[in-house]
């Protein structure tokens, strides 16, 4: 199949806003397109080349597609950095110069569809000496032969920005509707896989039975059950009927894979960072039996046996040098709460079953290993997660959580089966979108931050500005990290590429026509940056009118 046919659906979804119409012109393509490259096609409609789960990255920024770019039109970079400036978009910089391109090839091929999946894979796996000037060997080889529209969305691919407004709840409506099946059998299959090419694939050759039989699997981390806020202890508790509480750690959330002889540990974003932790593993090899398991918990820092700032263990985090170092110097302590996979998958069961499995395969370790603390709740004797909130803020924690003992394990969704009650105001996770450098001293870093929260259709709806809550070090940093990745700027005013995210804390949320989300933010304050969290994870407008419609 050619590139060009899928390139003719993306100005199909684009030429839309309507999500019932782009579903059904992303749908009629699944169903017309061969099972063996329909994985390609799927992953490539939501412009990704992996899984998200998958440790592969292209690593091209922007600035190395450029180059690329200006050696196939026979323009400088800097002429391919004006356009794209100008444009605010690399894929529309990219059809104007290869509509105007001075220069071209003989002999060129049409571009096929696994011709330039294969080239981008094949970027993935490069590393080493003259890794820039082989990836960009490869990206030329692609360019050469595309049609400015091709090269619209193939430069916009390999940064991963397509904007053809299509997310995963289309992608899930669409594979309903290609092949006529139950969504909420096709959301199943997409929550415990997260592999939308798969789930297709699968659905177009085996239908509702195939997808029926794909389960969770040690290895392929699926997405964490998801808290709303708890407005009082005692109500939430009334509403459950009976509940299991928790201290909430103010650490990081991982999910933790055995396959065989192997630990893999994964963050929410579901990245690897296993070589980062690797005392955690050791945790894990020491405290829980040689099976298959997939665990849940959270890794928290401490100093004098207690927590000490989340900045900490993101330094832990992120490391790929000095591990040793840094285990010595920011030491980790592992709290696990939840089982999915136990030689089997568990999802299924209660969560009150779940949790008396995972006490029964885990030893603790004093001071490195355990399970969360956790209470007994009854509404006659509420006070006992009254205590354990107490307690909870007095060991420097967060607060608590309130489980539903029957509900199931829900990977990615969020709703009233857990709660979280905090003793700190309610924040946001929102993504910068844009920004404005400061005046006087600070004319040189960006100053203020424009965030924005996401739709149902997964469409990026701007709700606050802030510049509150950041030192000097921190603005520094923050302000290089948005000029990275800046598409477009004019006067003060930048735009960037949605990457970065910032918790942000309020104090109360307003209807505003300001902003395009319908609300803003009053006196809203950086609380920190979330390298732990990608774009999937920023909350939603729909959760922003819940806060509201709750305070109201």
């Amino acid at each position: 199949m050619r590139y060009k046919e899928l390139v003719d659906v993306y100005e199909a979804l684009t030429s839309t806003t309507k999500r019932l119409e782009k579903t059904t012109i992303l749908a009629e393509f699944l169903k017309n397109t061969d099972a063996d490259i329909l994985p390609i096609v799927t992953l490539l409609s939501l412009g990704k080349v992996f899984p998200v789960w998958s440790e592969e990255e292209m690593g091209i920024g922007l600035k190395l597609l450029m180059k690329a770019i200006s050696l196939v039109v026979g323009v400088s970079p800097e002429i391919v950095e004006d356009n794209v400036r100008d444009k605010g978009d690399i894929g529309l910089a990219s059809e104007h110069l290869f509509g105007n391109r001075l220069q071209s090839t003989l002999f060129t091929r049409p571009l096929t569809i696994v011709k330039v999946y294969n080239n981008l894979v094949k970027i993935a796996t490069i590393s080493g000496k003259n890794a820039q000037s082989k990836k960009i060997r490869i990206l030329i080889e692609l360019l050469t032969s595309a049609s400015p529209k091709e090269a619209k969305y193939l430069t916009r691919t390999v940064l991963e920005e397509l904007r053809v407004g299509i997310g995963e709840g289309t992608i899930k409506d669409a594979i309903a509707e290609a092949f006529d099946i139950n969504k909420e059998v096709v959301e199943r299959a997409l929550m415990l896989t997260n592999d939308p090419g798969i789930v297709a694939e699968v659905a177009k050759e085996e239908g509702e039975k195939g997808l029926k039989r794909l389960n969770l699997t040690p290895g392929k981390p699926v997405k964490p059950m998801l808290a709303q806020l708890s407005k009082n202890i005692k109500d939430s508790i009334e509403e459950m009927g009976y509940a299991l509480c928790e201290i909430k750690y103010d650490g990081f959330r991982v999910q933790i894979h055995r396959i065989g002889d192997e630990i893999k540990i994964f963050t929410r974003r579901l990245d690897e960072v296993s070589d980062a932790v690797p005392e955690i593993a050791e945790y894990i090899q020491k405290c829980l039996p040689e099976k298959d398991f997939i665990v849940e918990g959270e890794i928290i820092a401490t100093k004098e046996g207690k927590p000490i700032s989340f900045q900490y263990i993101l330094q832990r985090v992120r490391r790929k040098y000095e591990v040793e170092r840094l285990r010595l110097e920011v030491p980790l302590t592992m709290y696990l709460f939840d089982v999915l996979y136990y030689e089997e998958p568990l999802l299924d069961l209660p969560f009150e079953r779940r949790r008396e499995i995972l006490e029964s395969i885990s030893k603790s370790k004093k001071g490195k290993f355990g399970l969360s603390k956790q209470v007994k709740v009854t509404p006659e004797f509420f006070e006992r997660a009254e205590d354990l909130f107490e307690y909870s803020i007095k060991k420097g924690h967060e607060g608590i959580m309130i489980k539903d003992p029957h509900s199931p394990y829900m990977p990615g969704i969020r709703g009233k089966k857990m709660l979280k009650f905090k003793a700190e105001p309610e924040t946001l996770d929102l993504v910068v979108v844009g920004g404005t450098y400061g005046r006087g001293r600070r004319a040189n870093l960006i100053g203020s931050y424009l965030m924005a929260a996401q739709d149902a259709d997964g469409n990026l709806k701007t709700i606050a500005h802030t510049a509150t809550g950041l030192d000097d070090a921190t603005l520094l940093e923050l302000s290089n990290k948005v000029e990275s990745i800046m598409t477009e700027k004019k006067g003060r005013k930048v735009k960037a590429k949605p990457e970065i995210i910032i918790e942000v804390a309020f104090s109360e949320i307003v209807k505003s026509p300001e902003y395009e989300s319908g609300y803003s933010l009053r006196f809203p304050v950086v609380k920190r940056i979330r390298d732990d969290k990608g774009l999937d994870d920023i909350d939603t407008v729909k959760r922003v009118e819940s806060i509201f419609n709750m305070r109201d």
